[in-house]
Formats: C-alpha cells, structure tokens, sequence
C-alpha cells in the first residue's frame, strides 16, 4: 500500500469562498449522466475545498495520467530553455543528429521546438503507430521519415509523437532522464515524492503518456501552474514559460473525430496545454484532467473513466456559479459525508456455491483482456474467491468488499459475487482508469473476460499487471 500524504492545504468549503451546494450539484449531474469519476479535488483560493475517491479508488494512489504527461513535459522543455540549453527555434535534427533518416525532407529539417510543443509540424494525423512501423527501434526518425500534409506551424494537429521527440530532446541537452529532471526540478520540492512512469520498451519515458500521480499531486501541479511556476518561496518554473505555455498559439482540432461536442478542446492549443472557455487544462484519455481557471483561483483536478467534455461542462455549469459564496455549516457537513461514501457501484449477487469452478475462456467479444483459450478458476478462500487467470498468479477476489493483489508487480482491487449460476467479478487495474469485467458460467464451462474500457497499451492483461508498464510506444 502506498502511504497518504498531504500537500496542499485544507478548509471547509464555506471558508474557501465555495459553495457545498454547488459542489453537491456538480456530484449529482456527473451521477445523473452516469459519467464515472474515480477521483475529484477542487482547489479555491489556494486551499482545498473539496475533495472524494469513487472507492475502490483512494488517496493514496497514484492513478495514471495518460496525455496529462505530456503537460508535465511542457514544463521540462521550458526548463531546459531557462537553463539555456535549449530554445523553441532550435531544430530536431541539430539536437538529435543521430536519429535523422539520410532521406529526410526539407521540412523535416525544418522541425522546431515549438513547431513540435504546439504540434504544428505538419503531419495529418497522429504519427505514431505509422512512425513506429517505419522505424520499430527509433521513433524520432520515424517521425522524420513520414510525410508532411501541410507547411509547418500553419496547423495543429494531434500528434503523440512530438511529445516523444520532445523528451528525448531534453534528455539530450539535459544528460538527465524526463522522470529524473522532472523530479529534482519540480516533483520533489513541491513534495511529491511518488511519481511513476511506465515506459517504452528500451526504457525511456514516454513523454506523451505514462506518468502516474495521486489526484492531490495533478491538483498540486495546476496550482503551481496557477501561481505563475512558484511554490511557497521558490520559483520552481519561471513564470515567463508558464504564461507561454499555457497561452494560446494556435486554432486547436480536438482530438476525437466527432468534434460536435468538444467544446473545451476547440478554444486553441498552447505548448502541450488545450486552452478552454475558462483557462486552460491539461488532459488524459478517458477524462484525466488538470484545471486551472486564474481568473477564479480555482483548480480542479479529476481522474475518470469517461468522457472529458461531461467533466469540464458539469464544472462550468454547476461548480462556477458558487464561487465566492458560502453555504452553511449544515451544507458543508452534507458535502463532506456525501464525499466520504462515494463508492463505484460494487457487484451485486450472493456468496454463491461454496465450490471451485473451472471454465475455458472465449476471447470472441470485443475488448477481450486473455487470449481464447484461457483456462479460468475460481476457487471460495476467506469469505471471497481466489481467481486464476491461466498462467497468472492469483488475484483475490472478495464478497461485498474490495481484496487488493499484486500478482505482477501493480495492484488489482476486485470484488465479485454469484447471479445465479454465472460468477461475476470487476478487476480493477487500480492504478489505471481501466477494469476487467470476469463472467463465468458454471455450468456451460466457459469464461470472458472484458475491459471497461480498453487500455490504449493494448488488451493485454499481464502487460498492464506489471509495473512499470513497458510496451513500445502504440499509445494513441
């Protein structure tokens, strides 16, 4: 288990200028449009004024951000800048002369820093599953190599692997890993001592993904953020870069194909920071978000499983209209029991039989997390289930409670019960918005095993049971 600690400080909504009745209001239209948060933290004035984990989820968890990273390592970049080692018209190919292909264009030479932060290189589409295919041991020259639709710094356009040029380029002029810079310039003296990343598969960070944070840390980051780069005396980033990067310096295309509803990520993009109708933000798939609204000294930060747009409208349309207005004592103590029993809805069912079953897997529908052919137990152990997954350790399993393994490395939280003749169980990939949902039916002797929601590492069960994760760089 990893061990709670506190960063930032704390007041009751009345005393941070919010209103608990607002923030009950933003609760009850995430749970009206059945949008799943694993975890909420709003920050006013500086001090938290709220903040609730959708149990299993918890504090103390460090949950993984997905491309929120690639925010973070906007920061290292001005860092390397501030130090002079690095400048936004500094090229690719004079930083990493040895990741450039002998065929590579005009263009290609003429990639910038800040042609890749505010992804205006020019390519149409994300690169990076066709840049890895191009060159399967060196992305920065697969991203070289691949064509470009349009003239550099005339359009943004989504693409992951500028960011993974971006890290390596800092790496380069810095002669430190992104996860060890960022660290000793910024995690550590704001106090965040738990930071993890997982990796590609010759060892280097991601840059665009991978970073995993406590919800407190996210929200600790959007008020360094907000305070112009300072942390209590000491001028962590200098403010200068914080204002550039989180302006605007291009029209933004969101990042999904259906744009109808992607409001807050139509408003411009910055240097790895989407503008919004109110400040900017940083985001991760599946709803990882970092808030930041200067002129309401506000941050909200929010971990999900779920669509970003639902979060950020909830926050503008209930949480905004009650700043600066205070409630009761009676709301505030309403609002803090409300935030103390927020739970994901545990599985329902009975104890079931008190026998093992064995079932063979069907990996036929969509999203499956085993191969077909898995041999599934489930075998009754201390009031709960011990479930094997083919060759995979074990992997505990309780009856209307949460039972914590660490089969590979990185904890799974399950919980499960029988309907009927059918065993049913939700592995949580706890550290990740992701769970498996586990049917077997006993008497028909097979078993499925289904994501939620499908990592974007691949559906590999064991490659997201390990830690750090490390797969080569197919994130989208």
């Amino acid at each position: 288990m990893y061990s709670r600690k506190t960063i930032l400080p704390r007041s009751a909504p009345a005393a941070s200028g919010v209103s608990s009745r607002s923030v009950t209001a933003l609760l009850d239209r995430l749970e009206a449009r059945s949008v799943e948060c694993h975890s909420l933290m709003v920050v006013h004035r500086g001090r938290v004024a709220a903040e609730g984990w959708w149990a299993p989820y918890s504090a103390d968890r460090p949950h993984l951000l997905y491309s929120l990273t690639k925010s973070f390592t906007s920061i290292a970049v001005g860092l390397a800048i501030a130090d002079g080692l690095l400048s936004p018209d500094d090229r690719v190919v004079d930083v990493l002369p040895d990741h450039v292909p002998a065929d590579v264009s005009e263009q290609g030479r003429r990639i910038t820093v800040h042609h890749l932060l505010s992804m205006t290189a020019g390519h149409p589409t994300d690169s990076l599953a066709e840049a890895w295919e191009l060159e399967p041991d060196d992305l920065v020259r697969g991203f070289l190599r691949l064509p470009f639709a349009v003239a550099e710094g005339t359009r943004h356009g989504y693409d992951n692997s500028t960011t993974f040029v971006l890290a390596r380029m800092v790496e380069r002029v810095t002669g430190r890993g992104l996860p060890e810079y960022l660290d000793e310039r910024v995690l550590e003296p704001m106090g965040v001592d738990h930071a993890e990343w997982d990796r590609v598969r010759g060892g280097a960070a991601f840059g665009f993904h991978g970073l995993h944070l406590t919800t407190e840390a996210v929200a600790a980051f959007g008020e360094l953020l907000l305070r112009g780069g300072r942390w209590g005396d000491r001028q962590l980033v200098p403010r200068a870069w914080v204002e550039l990067a989180t302006g605007r310096h291009v029209d933004s295309v969101p990042y999904k194909d259906d744009e109808s509803h992607d409001t807050d990520f139509s408003c411009g993009y910055g240097y790895q920071f989407w503008r919004s109708r109110h400040g900017y933000h940083g985001h991760g798939s599946f709803g990882q978000l970092c808030v930041v609204v200067p002129s309401h000294d506000l941050v909200v930060a929010v971990t999900a499983q779920t669509d970003a747009q639902e979060i950020l409208d909830a926050v503008w349309d209930c949480l905004l209209p009650g700043l600066g207005r205070a409630d009761s004592a009676q709301d505030d103590a309403v609002l803090a029991d409300r935030l103390r029993r927020l739970s994901l809805p545990p599985v329902p069912g009975t104890a079931g039989p008190g026998r093992a079953v064995t079932a063979t897997l069907d990996a036929s529908a969509e999203g499956s997390a085993l191969p077909d052919g898995t041999t599934v137990s489930v075998t009754p152990a201390d009031g709960g289930w011990r479930v094997r997954l083919g060759a995979l350790p074990d992997i505990g399993a309780g009856h209307g409670e949460w039972r914590e393994s660490s089969p590979l490395g990185r904890p799974v939280v399950a919980a499960g019960a029988w309907q009927g003749g059918t065993f049913v169980a939700d592995l949580y990939d706890i550290t990740t918005p992701h769970r498996v949902r586990l049917l077997v039916d006993a008497d028909a002797g097979t078993a499925s095993a289904t994501w939620s929601t499908q990592p974007l590492t691949g559906p590999d069960l064991a490659l997201h049971l390990r830690a750090p994760l490390m797969t080569r760089p197919d994130v989208g």
